[in-house]
């Protein structure tokens, strides 16, 4: 397993440069507003349709969540993008064993307060159009790894460019109760209930 590490000159630079990137290329970046509990760990799960996903959301963390912030990837992007692993990601470094060890790292972390988790359900880039967010079924490992004593948050970024020469992005949170039982079909139906909610409300400012 692909490990985060601390350096605080890195984490520093490139928090100032993704906010300067956010800032350069929309005119907006805009979220709207949820309770969160200061007690509790958070799961973010989120809809993965670009390069700037992760980035708006360690941004959004930053402003609004304001916990620890770590982010599952793939082995591919944790090799790539090499600063990722001084903002919290981690990956596996292969499937089978080494896959189940590291979504079992996940919800372990999600029993420390002051941890956020983002995870794309979809695992890949998909195109923001889709009607549909997919849910793999890791993640009932991270859910089942854990004490279950963490808050659960949909977050759905949408971008347009309406009447702007730049696009506007705007994130859709919710924070959802789970019940006791949770499945993976149940978690994919609320989500993307949240999912269909965000489309339509982002509609309706078009028109």
């Amino acid at each position: 397993m692909y490990l985060p590490r601390k350096n605080a000159f890195i984490y520093n630079f490139y928090s100032w440069y993704i906010s300067y990137i956010i800032n350069k290329n929309f005119c907006a970046f805009t979220n709207n507003k949820i309770s969160i509990n200061p007690n509790e760990a958070i799961l973010l799960l989120a809809n993965r349709f670009s390069w700037w996903d992760g980035y708006m959301l360690f941004q959004l963390n930053k402003r609004v969540l304001k916990k620890k912030f770590h982010v599952l990837v793939t082995a591919d992007d944790y090799q790539k993008t090499s600063y990722l692993k001084y903002f919290g990601a981690f990956a596996p470094e292969a499937k089978g064993k080494d896959l189940l060890e590291t979504l079992t790292y996940a919800g372990q972390l999600l029993n420390d307060p002051q941890n956020l988790v983002l995870i794309f359900p979809q695992g890949k880039i998909r195109s923001i159009h889709v009607s549909q967010v997919a849910f793999e079924k890791g993640i009932m490992q991270v859910l089942n790894a854990s004490q279950k004593k963490f808050q659960t948050v949909f977050a759905v970024t949408l971008v347009d460019y309406f009447n702007s020469r730049r696009p506007k992005a705007k994130t859709y949170l919710t924070k959802w109760q789970a019940e006791e039982y949770v499945s993976l079909q149940l978690l994919k139906s609320e989500f993307n209930k949240h999912y269909d909610s965000a489309v339509l409300k982002q509609t309706q400012k078009a028109s």
